[in-house]
This record gives C-alpha cells, structure tokens and sequence, in this order.
C-alpha cells in the first residue's frame, strides 16, 4: 500500500512511525519529512504549504492514502484537491478546518449549538476590544483568531495584560494576518485536558486524552509555545468526564458542523478545561497535536490506516482505535531561548543507545555528514512508555539525562502532578 504523510515535524515522525508499525509493507513517502523520517520512509522535497506540488505529486504517483499532519496544508484547501483529483486524504476540509483556523467562527457555532464555552466577544477594531476589556470585571484570555501556530493565545492576569495584548495582536500584529480580529474569553480556571477523537460526520470514536504543557518553563512559568511537554492517559479523565465530553461537546460540535455545510473528517482535538461546572472548550485543533500525537499514537491500538480509511468512507465504527492501557510521557528537548530567538547547528549525541521503552521523535533536526544536528526552536520529542504515568516519566527522563546538544533546554516537571516527582540530575531553565 501506498501511502504518504505530509509534515516535516515531531508529530508527522510520530505518525510515520505508527503507519511504518501497524503496515510494515506499506511503500511510505513524507513531504518534506526530516532527517528521522528519512530512516523510515521516502522523503520528498515538497513543503507542507505547497498545495500544488503534493496534489501534481499524488496524480503521478497515486497513493492509496494521504494523510495530512499540520493545520495549514488543510486551511489551504489541500484535501479539498485531493478528493477533486480521487484521491483519499485523511483531514478535514478548508471549510470543516475553520474550527481551528478561525476562533471567531468556532465561538459562534458553538454557541449556536448550546456547547460549553467561556462567555466570549469578537472584535475587529482595537478600539472597540479596549473598551470590552475596560468594561469587564473578570480575568479575560485575548486570543488572535487565525492559525498562529499555537501561540496566539495570551492569558492576562490583570487588565493591563489584557490591554497589552490586544497591542500585541491586533497593532504590532505578532502573528501577523491571524491578529486581523481578535477573541476575548473570560478566562476559566481549572485543570486542562486535550481530547482525541476520529471523525467522519457526526460519526467519531474518542482515541485518547493527553495533557500538555505549553509555558517554557517549569511550573508554567515563561511563554507559550507550540507545546513543550506532555503524557497520556489522565488521571482525572476518568470514563464519566469521557463521556460528557462526548455527549455535550464532541458529539453537538460536529452536528453542528454539518448542519452549517462543513461535516468534519479527521482528527478532532478538543482542548478543555475541567471546570467546577464540568468540561469547558478552550480551542478546537483539526488534527493531532504536537507533542500529544508522540503520546497519543504510542498507547494506542489498532490500526490507524485502516481507522482513516473507515473515516474516509463515513463510518469509523468500523475500526476499533482506543487507548490500549499503557502510558507514554513526552519531554520537549528544545534549543536554548525557545520560543525567542535560539541557535541551531548543535550536534545531537546520546540517540543511538536510548534507554527500553524510550523514543525519539524529530521535530527541528537535519542530518550532516557526521551526525544529526539541531535545524529547530523544538528539537527532540522523548518519549518513555511504560504500564503507567509514573513508569513512562522515569524511562522518559532517563533517556533526556543521555541526549545531549549544546544549550538544550526542558521542562523538568512534566507529568510531576501525576506522582511524587522523580530525581533529576540536570537543572531547570530559569525564566
């Protein structure tokens, strides 16, 4: 079978690792993949934004099956060309993908659909934001409401913060054209949890859940990031917290989402807040997560081409893909000063000998002549498994104690509120 992944970061290695393990035959291609991909499958010199170039390379060489990791090849309508020229893509439409490319969008559908959301205002003008924030009397959560690579999202503590913010987006533009209009949500308070689930219609199945870490460092102290850090599963989302999600947000969202001409296939990631009231959406993404795929797609069973394919074709109950009952811990090994200004060109040791159970996702590296080297802000995406959290966490750390570049740096907490924390022998990076 042929198949092709399109991405180049931790999340697409993750995902052509578990293709490469559930169809060991399988002929696999990425676009433009990275220097671990390599070892894996075929790479091909086309970048994930280059809609025509993948869509030209399918028709010639026809795969079976393409699936689409980030968020931008969808919001640029790449699965859209795909199925015009019969050929199956696993994600969701240009349109369907608004539920992540655009906040203004998603709060007013799920508004409409009675789902569980912070009281929210869309805005257009500075101005009239400032004035909402002036007005309000409770901590607020000012998000940019295009694709921003998973840091338009600034939670502000106190007005001025708020203020700020709405600066930093909608004037200076930070994010650029994703700050065009801005979302202000009161901001919600409680634990966070992502959950997974694979869509056709208003047909899903839930995957799994994660939580991650997205300030730089330790004990959320720092940026936001894309996402430094995760595991998977979560104590507190037991099968009652599931279902609810299931029932008042999963389910209403993606009926929402057909009934406004857009129905949902792919990866719907739902991330959440654990309310005194009960779960509340803080965002919707439209395919795995990085890094809670390199959680997610380890403690998974099944197999996940053949659950694509029944998403595909409308029916994912036809497959059986669920969490399998172990645990994985992802900790971030990023270049020093991530997410601000950082170094690349570092050589990368300790990768050849990982510890039982480890695993090294690439997210930011290229391979030299003598060795693999860091190309990126988040580097190395490792991965320990293991029967549970605490077991995952301490294979996971063992294996960052042996991977070395110059200037590294990672949160030492990751997956700490699960157990008594674990030793370390290397120092947290102070904010």
């Amino acid at each position: 079978m042929k198949i092709l992944v399109v991405g180049s970061g931790g999340r697409e290695h993750a995902l052509c690792w578990r293709v490469r393990a559930d169809r060991p035959d399988a002929d696999l291609y990425c676009a433009p993949g990275n220097a671990a991909i390599a070892e894996i499958a075929t790479t091909i010199p086309l970048a994930a934004d280059d809609i025509g170039g993948l869509v030209a390379w399918s028709v010639a060489n026809r795969p079976e099956l393409v699936i689409v990791g980030p968020e931008d090849p969808c919001a640029l309508g790449l699965v859209d060309r795909l199925s015009e020229a019969g050929i199956r893509a696993f994600g969701p439409s240009a349109a369907a993908t608004r539920l992540e490319s655009s906040k203004a969008w998603t709060t007013e559908l799920l508004d409409r659909a009675g789902v569980p959301i912070p009281d929210s205002a869309t805005f257009e003008a500075p101005g009239d934001a400032h004035d909402y924030v002036d007005d309000s009397v409770e901590p607020l959560v000012v998000k940019a409401d295009g694709l921003a690579l998973g840091k338009g999202v600034l939670v502000c503590d106190t007005p001025d913060e708020a203020h700020a913010a709405i600066d930093a987006i909608m004037v200076e533009r930070q994010f650029g054209d994703a700050g065009a209009s801005v979302v202000v949500q009161e901001r919600c308070f409680g634990p966070e949890l992502s959950v997974f689930a694979i869509c056709a219609g208003t047909s899903f199945q839930i995957i799994g859940s994660a939580r991650d870490y997205k300030r730089a460092y330790d004990d959320d102290r720092g940026l936001n990031t894309g996402g430094v850090g995760a595991y998977s599963p979560v104590a507190d989302a037991d099968e009652a917290i599931l279902q609810d999600v299931a029932d008042r947000i999963i389910g209403p969202t993606l009926q929402a989402a057909s009934d406004a001409g857009c129905p949902f296939t792919g990866v719907l990631y739902a991330g959440l807040m654990l309310t005194e009231e009960g779960p509340v959406v803080i965002e919707f993404n439209i395919r795995f997560g990085d890094p809670e795929a390199q959680v997610i797609l380890p403690t998974t069973r099944g197999d996940l081409v053949a659950a694509m394919l029944a998403a595909i074709d409308g029916d994912v109950t036809r497959v059986d893909l669920a969490p399998d009952g172990s645990a994985a811990v992802c900790v971030v090994l990023a270049s020093g000063g991530y997410p601000g200004s950082y170094e690349t060109g570092q050589k990368i040791d300790g990768l050849d000998a990982l510890p039982p159970g480890a695993l090294a996702f690439h997210a930011g590296t290229e391979t030299r002549n003598d060795g693999i080297y860091t190309a990126g802000g988040r580097v190395l995406g490792i991965v320990g498994t293991g029967p549970d959290v605490p077991a995952a966490r301490e294979i996971a750390y063992a294996a960052v104690d042996q991977v070395t570049f110059h200037d590294s740096q990672w949160r030492t907490d990751i997956a700490a509120t699960e157990l008594a924390p674990v030793g370390q022998s290397k120092a947290a990076v102070p904010s």
